[in-house]
């Protein structure tokens, strides 16, 4: 398994690929400022995913051991992008928000690349002290307050979505790296509740808790995605309508081409193909992790394990959204979604596991390492 993992890998982000062009090209005409050009969107999607290609392969060829000598080079990046965030004239505000960087007629979202650089951090920190994993300061308190440095600030940006993401990623490393799970579990519900007060006390954000706690009462208001959502799926059936038939694109279902382009999978493609998607992204979590257990050292396996954790869970939530079973957040569906930050970030990050499988299996780990994963059975 852990030998064709990566070959495994390669075809399953090659079809969430796949069916996010397809999908694009059918919802592209309907997009906001895309003035009825059925190729305006695919133009610019086609731009960043040879960037992020680009990115793919310098993370696969580079040794990945360069990001752990170089962390706080991209992590300043991106406490400096996330602080432009509130500067003019670069500043660029969507819903509310202020996440974004406009370049002319380029934005970027500099989050994307905080997600990245909170996990290079944390597999450089949970492996130069791995003694002190069990510790309350070194194993708990100081990365946290590292990585919050970031979370601070996005959260500020009023981004709950990609603060929980970044949030939930940093435990599953610590939770691996091996730190004390009774102060992981008590802060992950003191986590929670903080989550749910700023949700309650932030306008929009209630708003979006009320929509979801009760969507009958906001189906024309701030639960208009999500019922919209649910109309597409409910349409699609088992079959589907068929590719470019689908209704719920047609100014009905608002950001059909980014955050909700999963529920248009399911309109003109059917249950089928929703399930498919879903399948791909189980086939790149298994086979993540299988890369993480083989890597040849204890970053490798950090590394690799926040990878697929961010993907995991921004794939959970996105879906989790859509279908109504989450308020809605804002992700984007990784490598299916339109947006240029978040699939240059994610191929990227498939890149740093293709390097980490091929480090794994062409070059054996050193012999103190093997000596503690193997286990000897004495002869009687």
């Amino acid at each position: 398994m852990h030998r064709k993992s990566a070959y495994i890998l390669f075809l399953a982000v090659l079809g969430l690929l796949a069916i996010g062009i397809v999908i694009l090209f059918s919802t592209g005409a309907f997009a906001r400022d895309s003035q009825g050009d059925v190729y305006f969107y695919v133009r610019k999607h086609a731009m960043w995913l040879g960037i992020g290609l680009a990115a793919c392969i310098a993370g696969a060829l580079i040794d990945y051991h360069f990001w752990q000598r170089t962390w706080y080079v991209w992590f300043a990046i991106a406490l400096i992008g996330l602080v432009l965030c509130f500067l003019p004239p670069l500043r660029h505000k969507i819903n509310g928000s202020w996440r974004w960087l406009a370049f002319h007629n380029i934005t970027c979202q500099p989050s994307e690349f905080a997600k990245i650089a909170a996990v290079f951090f944390l597999a450089f920190w949970f492996s130069r002290y791995e003694p002190q994993s069990k510790q309350f300061w070194r194993g708990f308190v100081f990365p946290m307050v590292v990585v919050s440095l970031l979370l601070s600030l996005i959260i500020t940006e009023v981004d709950l979505g990609t603060t929980v993401l970044i949030s939930a990623t940093a435990f599953v490393v610590m939770f691996i790296a091996g730190t004390n799970l009774a102060v992981l579990a008590t802060i992950s519900l003191g986590g929670i509740g903080s989550i749910l007060f700023l949700a309650t006390h932030i306008a929009e954000r209630n708003s979006r808790l009320m929509a979801f706690l009760h969507p009958e009462e906001h189906k024309l208001g701030a639960g208009l995605q999500q019922m919209q959502a649910l109309i597409a799926f409910g349409s699609g059936g088992i079959d589907g309508l068929g590719l470019g038939n689908g209704r719920q694109k047609m100014s009905y279902l608002p950001y059909a081409h980014t955050d909700f382009i999963f529920p248009i999978v399911g309109e003109e493609l059917g249950l089928r193909f929703s399930l498919l998607v879903i399948s791909l992204f189980v086939l790149i979590i298994v086979c993540g992790m299988t890369i993480a257990l083989h890597a040849r050292d204890r970053f490798g396996l950090l590394l690799a394990s926040g990878i697929v954790s961010l993907i995991a869970f921004q794939a959970s939530i996105n879906i989790g959204v859509v279908t109504s079973l989450l308020p809605n957040k804002g992700l984007p569906l990784p490598l299916v979604s339109y947006g240029g930050s978040n699939l240059v970030v994610a191929l990227f990050s498939i890149g740093l596991l293709l390097n980490i499988y091929r480090q794994g299996v062409l070059e054996p780990a050193p012999r103190k390492e093997m000596a503690m994963r193997v286990r000897v059975t004495p002869r009687i």
